[in-house]
């Protein structure tokens, strides 16, 4: 009658070891798929921070060759993890460029996009998810520079 409780105690540490055998190789399985759609979400932003940075660049373009008062209204889709959008230049001010801030699992990527034109504008405001309208106007004196012209870009109200 000893022997029974014995063997119900062997089958039961048997059953633990294998599930925990299971386990240990499953876990790092489980952790590699998350980085790896950790990984792929943070490309996916990156892309549609791209498409809406050249989405404001061709605006931008065909608002600055029209010359001041054109105006034009971009619908741009903002993607998670954008941390802030630069206009000009790193301080908002005149320049070439329209810059995506966009956090990743590795850090912070600066998605750049440049124009021909003076751009200038503040759309920092806007770096939450979801669908926003840009106001891009020609400007003959910029806000920020007086003495250059530009296109200003802002959110519409």
């Amino acid at each position: 009658m000893n022997s029974k409780p014995n063997l119900k105690l062997q089958s039961s540490f048997e059953l633990l070891i294998t599930l925990s055998f299971g386990l240990a190789i499953l876990l790092p399985l489980v952790v590699f798929a998350f980085i790896q759609l950790a990984n792929a979400n943070s490309a996916v932003s990156s892309v549609a921070a791209q498409q809406a940075a050249s989405k404001l660049v061709s605006a931008a373009a065909i608002v600055g060759s029209q010359g001041p008062p054109a105006k034009q209204i971009v619908q741009i889709t903002m993607p998670t993890g954008v941390q802030y959008i630069y206009v000009g230049t790193l301080s908002n001010g005149v320049g070439h460029s329209i810059v995506f801030v966009v956090r990743s699992p590795t850090g912070l990527s600066y998605i750049t996009a440049y124009t021909p034109l003076n751009v200038s504008g503040n759309l920092g405001s806007i770096a939450s998810t979801g669908t926003y309208l840009i106001n891009v106007s020609a400007q003959q004196q910029c806000p920020f520079q007086t003495s250059l012209p530009c296109v200003y870009m802002k959110p519409a109200v």
